[in-house]
């Protein structure tokens, strides 16, 4: 074994990764990366079809983004966000706001109820106009947590501290975005240090929820048209549209967890745009700069933001902060990735490739393993079955297709295919062939 994989067993603790199994095994480790292809420190080749967990957008050392962090080191690497500000964080929020879902249509009129008969302290949604930087989709979940509950206090109605998800919800991993979690095998064992949450798995469930309920929810929470972690689970079309509308009903904000699906994955730049939905929290991390920099942003309206706004006394402040919130070099990557998008018009060039991903996976149908195949824009979910979760199933698909050359990593059984938006067709199309080729392979 190499010094660096002994090294690597002998101090290293993996996220989600059984230690035991991963230190019976040499790691692959990854050494340089282009485009949508990686290498590892042994010279082999593999093309990256998770977008390595979901963050990389335009490839790996795009020159565009890579040229925008070494011009932001020559002038300075990071500063303190409190009490001060810098450049790249105020025109990245700038241009955050003008893109957020709802920006092109002004103040949105989603709201059902006319103002006479609006809840108590409650107006219609508005725009997206105010960012709040963090570190990661967990923290940019927290912020939108903490805002919502907080917001209602300020508001004089502290008797709306209630939260409402989906079962099957992912959030992350910090204590807030736990509890609005929904899997049991992430969640179930921190159970004690977690709020209460009520989870609904449909919208006349949501709807039943907020009509006993209502006038003490907080917030609902949705990851939008489609759950993650949950499998790559497709939401009915609609349910989105009909969860904005119950929260206008209801007078309860909605937070639109986009994380995983912002930035293009849904064939738009933001999934609530698929259904014209203006959410009050817009949560984004992940493919924010490119899949370069931990940076996260939590979009909200002037609402919200208002309700903060204070005299020193009134104590009416937001105390929540990270250390490296509104970091230059994180801002700096993002605001090259949004140039990329409209540089190399990546939307656009990305609808064929919807196309011929949704072709490929028709070939998935055939393979008698496969039980289900489920697409989003380019987000793809191949699920395998039935197989117990103790035989691996999705894991060993997995490890052939590396083998191969081919990077994913499973849900359970579900193989998940979302390479970065910049891969070609034909890379996609060897992407799809090598998996099937694993699924057939080792569960035939």
């Amino acid at each position: 074994m190499e010094p660096l994989a002994d090294k690597d067993h002998r101090h290293l603790w993996h996220p989600f990764t059984q230690m035991r199994d991963w230190m019976a095994e040499e790691p692959v480790i990854i050494e340089r990366g282009q485009g949508a292809r990686l290498w590892d420190t042994k010279g082999r080749e593999y093309l990256d079809a998770n977008a390595s967990i979901w963050t990389n957008i335009h490839g790996h050392s795009h020159p565009r983004i890579n040229a925008a962090i070494r011009a932001q080191l020559e002038k300075v690497a990071h500063s303190s966000f409190l009490g001060l500000s810098n450049v790249p964080a105020i025109e990245l929020a700038e241009k955050l706001v003008a893109i957020a879902p709802g920006a092109s249509v002004g103040v949105q009129a989603s709201a059902c109820l006319p103002a006479s008969e609006q809840p108590k302290g409650w107006t219609p949604t508005g725009r997206l106009t105010r960012v709040f930087y963090s570190d990661d989709g967990s923290t940019a979940v927290e912020v939108a947590i903490k805002m919502a509950l907080h917001y209602w206090v300020h508001r004089g109605q502290p008797e709306r501290r209630r939260f409402v998800a989906f079962t099957g919800a992912y959030h992350g991993d910090t204590i807030g975005a736990v509890s609005l979690g929904g899997i049991d095998l992430f969640h179930a064992t921190y159970k004690p240090l977690l709020f209460e949450v009520k989870h609904v798995v449909d919208a006349a469930g949501l709807k039943a929820v907020l009509e006993k309920h209502g006038n003490e929810v907080a917030a609902v929470a949705i990851e939008p048209l489609i759950q993650g972690a949950a499998g790559m689970k497709l939401w009915p079309r609609g349910l989105l549209a009909e969860t904005r509308r119950l929260c206008d009903e209801h007078g309860t904000l909605l937070i639109a967890d986009e994380v995983m699906t912002g930035f293009g994955r849904t064939g738009t730049m933001f999934a609530c745009q698929g259904e014209s939905v203006p959410p009050d929290f817009l949560c984004l991390a992940k493919g924010l700069t490119g899949g370069y920099m931990p940076l996260a942003a939590t979009l909200t309206t002037e609402r919200v933001f208002d309700a903060f706004l204070g005299s020193y006394e009134d104590q009416k402040t937001f105390f929540h902060g990270h250390s490296y919130t509104g970091n230059q070099l994180g801002c700096a990557a993002a605001l090259a990735s949004l140039a990329v998008f409209e540089e190399e018009r990546t939307l656009e060039r990305l609808q064929p490739k919807i196309g011929l991903l949704r072709d490929e996976l028709k070939q998935f149908c055939a393979l008698k393993p496969v039980m289900e195949v489920r697409q989003c824009g380019f987000i793809a979910g191949v699920e395998v079955g039935p197989y117990p979760w103790q035989a691996k199933a999705g894991i060993r698909v997995c490890q052939r297709a590396r083998e191969l050359g081919v990077l994913t990593r499973p849900v359970g059984n579900v193989i998940v295919i979302m390479p970065p938006l910049c891969v070609t067709e034909e890379e996609l199309r060897k992407i799809c062939e090598v998996l099937r080729r694993a699924v057939e392979e080792v569960l035939r």
